[in-house]
């Protein structure tokens, strides 16, 4: 990830905007590869379908702090996601992962 970024900020936040929506400073702040989707709950359930559209099933999702990102993306993404018939309806698999249909 620093290739996308250099390990500095000197474009500024946006400059790590990498595509709309999808932002490559998580290196920054931890290590390892990663990006992250950013935005309301529904542009992020927008990036979400268009990944879907390009053949994308699973997603393995994250967020800091964890806990509440969690409940953002509970309370806000996935009613999102729903009412686009974006969700598998089946029961969440005990690895936890969100399958879209």
């Amino acid at each position: 990830m620093v290739a996308l970024h250099g390990g500095a900020l000197a474009k500024g936040v946006r400059g790590l905007e990498i595509h709309p929506g999808l932002w490559a400073g998580v290196g920054l702040v931890r290590g390892g590869a990663g990006t992250a989707l950013v935005g309301s709950h529904r542009e992020v359930a927008d990036l979400i379908e268009e990944y879907h559209g390009l053949g994308i099933e699973e997603f393995v999702l994250s967020g800091y702090p964890h806990l509440e990102e969690a409940y953002w993306f509970g309370e806000g993404v996935r009613p999102e996601l729903a009412r686009r018939g974006l969700l598998d309806r089946a029961p969440v698999r005990p690895e936890r992962t969100v399958a879209v249909r």
